[in-house]
């Protein structure tokens, strides 16, 4: 007769699902420990998969935010330097017209004009980082001022001629259905100074203008009139320095909650996603120990049949 093994096909058959049961645990830990992530497929994620989606996806509009909202901070901080040397411009030749006055000699003062128009044409006429010009609004392709010497205004019935800028100022989306207007147009902007700089240029060539030393009375009353207009010119440019320190401070605003909701995102995808590393170590070496007492167990009763159970003697 034949000598059977003690175990049975059903216990041989329980034993080997047991293995394979720790194996695939085991393997389960060992990728989460080397990953770092909960499951490298949705099936492992299981009904939170919509919920990760969703947050991914709120996570990269808030990063797309964050970075045109960056953008809009370096234009706005540009912008407060450029209405900054506009406001020194405008209190310039507010200045050099009243010294005009008091010291009743002009010999200096439209080759003063001249430099000023200069400096604020440049200055309306300037480009952002995408060679974009950065006050034309909606119609950034072009020069938003087209004059290009102080005696081009004196062909111009008025001053806004001198503009060809877009009438929509160029804005930002700080976030889901929030958009803040940063771009400031030209027109809105030195309007003012270049009307008081056509005033000049329009007179001085006039019958009774050409500015040297010695004012006439009707130059000394004109210049006296154009003090007030080249105040409010440098008050317009200060109110719009003044707006955009508003909107400096919406973008600032606006950069802080990015930052806030970045971080919960981030927060919120890690705990659906990411393991907790501790843990996942302790599983790992309880699913190793799991395994080899398995295979032990198996190994062992595999080796044990009737003979380790008969008597020699006895035979």
């Amino acid at each position: 007769m034949t000598i059977d093994r003690v175990s049975t096909n059903s216990q041989s058959q329980l034993l080997l699902s047991q293995i394979q049961q720790a194996e695939l645990a085991l393997n389960k830990t060992q990728t989460q420990v080397t990953s770092g992530k909960v499951s490298t497929d949705y099936a492992g994620i299981g009904d939170k998969t919509a919920m990760l989606e969703a947050t991914r996806s709120a996570s990269n509009r808030v990063t797309a935010y964050q970075s045109a909202t960056s953008l809009a901070l370096n234009q706005a901080d540009l912008q407060d330097s450029q209405m900054s040397s506009l406001s020194d411009l405008a209190n310039q030749l507010r200045q050099a017209i009243t010294t005009a006055v008091g010291d009743s000699d002009g010999s200096t003062l439209m080759t003063t004009a001249q430099g000023i128009f200069d400096q604020a044409v440049q200055i309306l006429n300037s480009k952002d980082a995408n060679g974009n010009y950065l006050y034309g609004g909606d119609k950034n392709g072009q020069p938003p001022v087209t004059a290009t010497n102080l005696s081009d205004l004196t062909t111009m019935a008025s001053a806004s001629d001198a503009f060809q800028n877009g009438t929509v100022a160029n804005s930002v989306m700080v976030g889901d259905g929030q958009n803040i207007q940063v771009g400031m147009l030209a027109s809105n902007i030195g309007s003012g100074l270049m009307q008081t700089l056509k005033d000049l240029a329009d007179f001085n060539a006039g019958a009774s203008g050409n500015f040297s030393t010695g004012l006439t009375t009707a130059q000394s009353s004109f210049l006296s009139g154009e003090i007030q207009t080249a105040t409010a010119a440098a008050t317009q440019v200060n109110n719009a320095a003044a707006a955009n320190g508003n909107i400096y401070g919406q973008l600032q605003d606006a950069s802080t909650n990015q930052k806030a909701m970045s971080t919960l995102f981030k927060g919120f995808v890690s705990n659906i996603e990411e393991v907790d590393m501790p843990t996942a170590i302790t599983q790992l070496n309880q699913n190793q120990v799991a395994l080899q007492a398995a295979l032990q167990v198996t190994a062992q009763l595999n080796q044990v049949s009737l003979l380790n159970y008969i008597n020699p003697s006895s035979s």
